[in-house]
């Protein structure tokens, strides 16, 4: 048994990225080429460049035939290239590099997340024309539907944005676009073009309005108090009597 961990051990550790392992499938590579890939790539990671194809046959229990098969097929597909470098010592050798696979991999994966990002935009477009039909208690027309579309391409305004201009509109009971342009307009001269601008610009209102309140409070509290003068019951006979 220590023998057999002592081998466990010997034996190393090959890691690889999930990203590879969950899209190589996308990337072109079947089962038995991905199986390459790995046994090249763990023999790269121990520091041999290129190892022999009879080891690689054994590993994988089949023909070396069959191994440069699936070399010249991810050769073809431009996942796999063999660079001839020059050691410390001026021989010229030969290596295998899967850096075309891995950039490969990056733009997938970018191309995944630009996806992704136009897919969430889209849904939450989908949501303000959505919203704004609500609280309109209508359909909207072609021409409001360009309108709003426009905000989107033209303007760039983000659907967040739009969302709390539409707040706004519903708050003063104005239930039409040209309202809700106006206050895009009015957020864009001040540099607004975020929900977490109109988050802050609406704390400085609410603090610019307590500061104003206790300001007017502090100078009514020092206004001079003008005495009441308290009439007396003779006063008010001699004011009486003159009168009379």
């Amino acid at each position: 048994m220590d023998k057999v961990m002592q081998q466990f051990l010997r034996a190393g550790n090959t890691t690889i990225t999930n990203l590879l392992l969950h899209n190589y499938r996308r990337m072109g590579m079947n089962e038995q080429e991905f199986v390459l890939f790995l046994q090249l790539e763990s023999e790269l990671q121990a520091g041999n460049d290129f190892p022999p194809i009879e080891k690689i046959a054994t590993n994988m229990r089949c023909q070396t035939t069959e191994i440069y098969q699936l070399l010249h097929r991810l050769l073809e597909k431009k996942l796999l290239e063999i660079k001839t470098t020059t050691d410390s010592q001026g021989k010229k050798r030969d290596a295998y590099r899967f850096d075309l696979l891995y950039e490969k991999l990056f733009t997938l994966e970018q191309q995944n997340l630009q996806q992704h990002a136009a897919s969430k935009i889209q849904a939450n477009q989908t949501q303000v024309f959505q919203a704004i039909e609500q609280e309109f208690g209508r359909t909207l027309s072609p021409i409001e539907l360009e309108t709003i579309e426009q905000w989107f391409s033209e303007d760039h305004y983000s659907p967040n944005l739009v969302m709390l201009a539409l707040r706004e509109a519903v708050l003063s009971q104005a239930y039409s676009l040209k309202y809700i342009d106006r206050v895009l307009l009015s957020w864009e001269r001040q540099n607004i073009r975020t929900a977490a601008d109109v988050q802050r610009m609406k704390a400085k209102q609410r603090q610019f309005g307590v500061q104003k309140k206790l300001k007017n409070y502090s100078q009514s509290q020092n206004k001079p108090k003008i005495p009441l003068k308290k009439w007396s019951s003779t006063d008010q006979n001699l004011t009486q009597r003159k009168d009379d």
